[in-house]
């Protein structure tokens, strides 16, 4: 289904006169229509703000609505077998309702592009019923002092409609809707209000703007590795031949070739972003996510409406092998997801596989940068199932549960984050993996002592995060339609990736 329908003929409801929907071919002439009709009802919000703010009489309750994109379709289309994405499964209507066109302009323009490739349809692009928030309608680092209460003398709700929580679930992605012949169904993954309250998020965790985030991901759970991280950028925003273009920190403190402009964050927020661009967003985009499942979901939740190409979880683990050293690599290709937090969203009996593309431009990579190839490789890095659990002290309860699940789940690593990240990948159709480093064996009674810590660290962190950017640069070569796989996509799935 779309979004919760309000209708614009309610007594005493303000609209912008709205244009009446328009039938497309092309996808560019459809994107550019999009903006035009989200400027103009953003525009109308915050200009009847400005007025209230300055004092003029409210006239009634003001409203403003998302665009749409529309599809209609009375045929079985016959479509090449091998997409994931991009078509619809039969006959109906189908529709999402669109913000931030000026953000996504360059993806929305691809997933219309495949629906006019792949049906025999135009597009229909106009006005939904779905509201804007006032709140959602600010453009980005808008900061209002005082209270508009004291203007209008009355709740702001009473003037303006405001988020609404019924309209920010993810039904869509967690496959819960089954809709009917007779119902419209979704054309995206994500409504138009879920993903405003998902950009909203997203600079308030990670203090910079959605539009430096790249397609390509890394999610880490020490700074150590955001150090390396900040050095290997700078390094690559000065050589012109590497293709980096800009290093954006917390902040918006921007790096460039000719110099650094903007400030640093004054005060770190809680999951710091730091990205190296691209063109066509196609760099990478490093976060710590600090440590702990709830973290891991939290910002996967938000980054998730901004369709990444990949998202890879970089971190360290416990060593569950008494044959595993302090340095040994873990891939992972499957969980024991005992992180709880996704209980709800995601089931535990439902299996996250790992995917092929994935999980070799990983393992290419850890021969590329160590050396190591074939059988030698085995010797610093083990494949196997990675468990996740929400106790970071496990080691202080009875060890007979536990260990009893490690051992017949043939677990090989233990850490907070990865089966998390990846059951979240899963979950919103987004390519995931997982690369770990051992830096304990707890339960061999192998600890890091002081200085050993710093040793390791030191000479194991970079190679490591080398590791993650040579597979993510390996990744972001491959074909969208190559990395996106049918292994993401349910019974009732949406046409956009």
């Amino acid at each position: 289904m779309t979004d919760k329908s309000n209708s614009p003929h309610a007594t005493g409801i303000i609209c912008p006169a709205a244009p009446a929907h328009r039938e497309y071919r092309s996808a560019r002439e459809a994107v550019d229509a999009l903006r035009g009709l989200y400027d103009l009802s953003t525009n109308f919000l915050r200009d009847r703000f400005s007025e209230t703010l300055e004092g003029t009489p409210v006239a009634g309750r003001y409203r403003a609505f998302y665009p749409e994109i529309r599809l209609r379709t009375d045929s079985h289309s016959l479509v090449d077998s091998r997409l994931a994405f991009g078509y619809v499964s039969g006959p109906g209507e189908f529709a999402t309702t669109i913000t931030r066109p000026d953000l996504f302009d360059e993806y929305l323009e691809g997933q219309i592009e495949l629906l006019l490739e792949n049906h025999s349809a135009p597009v229909s692009i106009g006005l939904s019923q779905t509201p804007i928030p006032l709140h959602f309608a600010f453009l980005e680092g808008t900061h209002i002092a005082g209270s508009i209460q004291d203007k209008i003398d009355r709740p702001l709700r009473d003037v303006f409609d405001v988020p609404d929580l019924s309209a920010t679930d993810d039904k869509i992605v967690n496959s819960r809707l089954e809709p009917d012949e007779h119902d419209v169904v979704p054309l995206a993954p994500f409504t138009a209000q879920r993903i405003d309250y998902s950009l909203h998020r997203l600079a308030h965790y990670t203090a910079t703007s959605p539009t430096h985030f790249q397609n390509f991901v890394l999610f880490t759970n020490y700074q150590f590795y955001v150090d390396e991280f900040i050095a290997f950028a700078k390094n690559a925003v000065a050589d012109t031949a590497s293709g980096y273009e800009l290093f954006v920190e917390p902040g918006g403190r921007i790096t460039s070739a000719s110099g650094i402009e903007g400030e640093a964050a004054a005060r770190m927020p809680q999951m710091p972003a730091y990205h190296l661009t691209r063109p066509n967003s196609a760099g990478i985009t490093m976060v710590n996510i600090g440590v702990g499942p709830s973290n891991a979901k939290t910002i996967t939740d938000h980054v998730a409406v901004l369709r990444p190409h990949t998202w890879l979880m970089l971190g360290h683990c416990a060593g569950l092998r008494n044959s595993q050293r302090l340095g040994d690599y873990v891939l992972a290709h499957a969980y024991l997801r005992e992180d709880h937090v996704l209980d709800d969203d995601l089931p535990v009996w439902v299996p996250v596989p790992p995917l092929a593309e994935v999980q070799v431009a990983l393992e290419q990579a850890v021969a590329s940068v160590t050396g190591l190839t074939g059988y030698e490789l085995k010797r610093i890095m083990r494949t196997g199932t990675v468990a996740t659990i929400d106790n970071r002290n496990w080691e202080l309860r009875d060890q007979t549960g536990p260990v009893q699940r490690l051992s017949q789940s043939r677990a090989i690593g233990l850490d907070m984050e990865s089966a998390t990240v990846a059951a979240n990948g899963f979950r919103f159709r987004v390519p995931y993996g997982t690369l770990l480093c051992v830096s304990d064996k707890p339960l061999h009674g192998e600890l890091k002592l002081p200085g050993m810590a710093t040793d390791f660290y030191n000479t194991q962190v970079r190679q490591h995060l080398q590791i993650g950017i040579t597979a993510l640069e390996t990744l972001r070569d491959m074909p969208p339609e190559k990395l996106h796989s049918r292994k993401l996509r349910s019974f009732y799935e949406t046409a956009f990736q």
